[in-house]
Order: structure tokens, then C-alpha cells, then sequence
């Protein structure tokens, strides 16, 4: 055999090795089974969704439907908590506040209205023992007489009851991480939109979301955003806040989030989506091992959207649609990760 035959085998054989290496990340997997699941439910996922998969350091999987793609952008709705905590943690890691920090240390009108006593902490996790009412469409439409983050704060102050000593009663609602935005306005000394671009939003790279509005910004519920750009915030914490090679949140700070804040007991309120599972900070706990430590953590949206880490998987996805959350649907999201999780080995000990 010529030396120049072998050498033009050497190079071929380095070629069919490269172009191994370039296959899409789908061939590593088998998601026939995800792909005829959600075939089988395109009804109840409203008709336009998008479905990613994000696992070993890239997405392997996405499926796009009704015009719906990777960069549509919708609201995101109770999805916006988990932006907002991750915001405060960033802020406790730069020691601008700390989680035990009494609200009224920033918000003096709290301690007049026997709110004093509330941490940043207890706000991260529905903990303040405010009255609330549950999270609904009318809800949302209700904070168009607000002005201002300020002026809604200062209203939860004057006009809403204590109904438990803070720490004890755990009630679902936009109080707690609203009043947690406004303290990030404070300490910033800028508004809640424009600190969320500077902290979080712009190293993410999610330059397709915001929590701009015309009225009160809405750090509880108010985002605007995408499939991809939500898929960077949910690497970065599946990086231990490490995103693209920069650090955004200190790794106890993540490991903070996905710390149950709460047990069962304690649940005086909870939609109906996520009953059964406890909170950590803006995120609910949906799975835990036999120490109770968080293997799977989400924060799903009213108007359907599905973010999710499985801890133990090692993957990130995101279910984003447009479509009002119910049990059925969540019925629905919990098969679909059934299925997912067939694909995925857990490699938890």
C-alpha cells in the first residue's frame, strides 16, 4: 500500500470522525416515544406550544407547534417568580441585602402596620402571612389601578391584614416577591425592570424578555419571554449559576432556591397545579429524595408555562404555550416527563 493511499485513508477517517462529532444532539436520544406523546395531547397543550429539552450542556430536544417557535415571545405569568428570586439572590451575593433583612428595614411604613417583623427571606417563599386572595385572571387585571411598584407595596402595607405571624403559613400570591422587587428597587436605586436587565436578564443573554409595562411593573407575574432565552436562565441553575463560563449566582445561593422552605402542614394555599408539593425560593419542590433534599424543582405559569430542573436527570425543559394552567393539564406535563425521564438516566446516589 502507497504511503500516499494511507495517508488518504488516515485523512478520511478523520473526517467520518468529525462528522460524528457534529451530529444533532437528537441522535444521542430516542424521543419517538415524547414526540407521539405529545401528538397524542397537541389538544390540551392549546394547539401552539413549543417543548425543549435541554441536557449535557445543550438542547436535544425541541418541538414547535402552531406557529409557535424557540423565539416567540408570550407571557410567562407565576413563571416570572423564579427571575425575580434568582434577582434577589444575585443582590444578596453583591451584599447589597441580606435574606434576614426585615422588609421594614427598607419599607418603614411595614413596621406601622405590624408587618415589621417580615424578612426578604419570607418574602422569596409565600411566607409573610399576609392575606391574599388566590392568583387569578381578575387578580391580574385588579393591579391596573396601581402606578407603581411603590404605590402597590405601600397598599399591601396599609390595606392587608396579618393573618399569621410570618414563617408559620405558607399562602401563594403576588405579595412576597413584589414586595421583595420593590426592596431591589430600593437598594438599587433603580427601577425593578432595569436592575432585572443589569443582574440577570443581560448575562443570560435573554434579550427577548422583560418585565416592562405600562402600569405597575409586575415582578411576580409580569415577563415577557421566550423557549430559548428561558432555557439560559434554567442552565445557568442547572450549572450550579454558571452560565456560558461566567458565574451569575454563587452555587449556595442556587442550592438556596432549591431548599424547601416550607412542609406540608404549613400549606394554607396552593393552585391547584402545584398542591402536594412544598416551596423553596420561587420555586415549588415537586420532587425530593428519601433526605427530603429537592431532586425536581418547576414554577409553573397561569397561563400554562412549564419550566422544570430534574436535579438528578441532570436536564433542564420548559413546556411553553399560551393557555390557561388547569389540573387536567397538569396531568398532562407530568406524563410528558414521565417520558422524558425514560430517555434520561437519573444518576442521583
Amino acid at each position: 500500500m502507497s504511503l500516499k493511499f494511507r495517508l488518504f485513508c488516515a485523512n478520511v477517517s478523520l473526517l467520518l470522525l468529525s462528522l460524528l462529532n457534529f451530529q444533532p444532539a437528537q441522535a444521542q436520544y430516542n424521543f419517538t416515544e415524547l414526540d407521539q406523546k405529545i401528538e397524542s395531547v397537541k389538544k390540551e397543550l392549546g394547539g401552539a406550544f413549543v417543548v425543549q429539552i435541554y441536557h449535557n450542556g445543550q438542547v436535544v430536544y425541541t418541538r414547535s407547534e402552531g406557529g409557535f417557535t424557540p423565539k416567540t415571545q408570550a407571557q410567562v405569568a407565576s413563571c416570572s417568580k423564579w427571575l425575580t428570586a434568582a434577582l434577589i439572590l444575585v443582590l444578596a451575593d453583591e451584599g447589597k441585602l441580606s435574606l434576614n433583612d426585615p422588609v421594614s428595614k427598607y419599607l418603614p411604613i411595614y413596621s406601622k402596620y405590624s408587618k415589621g417583623y417580615i424578612t426578604i427571606r419570607q418574602c422569596l417563599s409565600h411566607l409573610t402571612g399576609i392575606e391574599s386572595e388566590p392568583i387569578r385572571l381578575a387578580t391580574i387585571l385588579k393591579r391596573g389601578r396601581y402606578n407603581s411598584l411603590e404605590e402597590e407595596v405601600a397598599d399591601f402595607a396599609t390595606s392587608k391584614e396579618i393573618v399569621s405571624n410570618p414563617g408559620l403559613e405558607f399562602r401563594y400570591s403576588n405579595i412576597g416577591l413584589n414586595i421583595a422587587g420593590r426592596i431591589a428597587e430600593i437598594v438599587s436605586r433603580k427601577g425593578f425592570e432595569q436592575v432585572m436587565q443589569e443582574k440577570l436578564l443581560r448575562p443570560l443573554q435573554m434579550r427577548n424578555t422583560s418585565f416592562s409595562s405600562l402600569n405597575a411593573v409586575n415582578p411576580s407575574g409580569g415577563a415577557v419571554s421566550t423557549p430559548n432565552d428561558y432555557m439560559n436562565f434554567l442552565s445557568m441553575l442547572l450549572n450550579k449559576g454558571v452560565f456560558n463560563g461566567k458565574r451569575i449566582l454563587s452555587e449556595s445561593a442556587v442550592a438556596l432556591m432549591h431548599t424547601p422552605q416550607t412542609t406540608g402542614p404549613m400549606i394554607k394555599y396552593a393552585p391547584r397545579a402545584a398542591e402536594g408539593y412544598n416551596y423553596g425560593m420561587g420555586e415549588w419542590i415537586q420532587e425530593t429524595d428519601e433526605k427530603g433534599n429537592a431532586t425536581v424543582v418547576s414554577c409553573p405559569g397561569l397561563f400554562g408555562t412549564w419550566p422544570l430542573l430534574d436535579l438528578c436527570r441532570g436536564y433542564a425543559s420548559i413546556v411553553f404555550v399560551k393557555s390557561l394552567l388547569n389540573e387536567e393539564k397538569r396531568a398532562v406535563y407530568l406524563d410528558l416527563k414521565k417520558t422524558i425521564d425514560r430517555q434520561i438516566v437519573a444518576n442521583c446516589k
